[in-house]
């Protein structure tokens, strides 16, 4: 297979199952920096994920009458 078939193999690939990225590139960490305010902001969503998950719990426990400690 030469790397024009190739390439038109990975192209019909691609359109036919509807793959958007690359999962190798993904599950790897890559050379590029990521902003600052990028950052904070991810630290903020998890600093908020994590409050609601916590908020959640208490909820549970409160309904079913449990105490604070396990």
């Amino acid at each position: 297979m030469d790397q024009e078939e190739h390439e038109a193999a990975v192209v019909e690939f691609i359109r036919k199952k509807g793959i958007t990225r690359c999962p190798t590139a993904c599950a790897f960490r890559t050379q590029g920096t990521v902003p600052t305010a990028d950052r904070a902001a991810l630290e903020n969503y998890v600093a908020a994920r994590e409050w609601l998950r916590e908020r959640k719990i208490a909820a549970r426990r409160r309904l079913f009458g449990l105490s604070g400690s396990c």
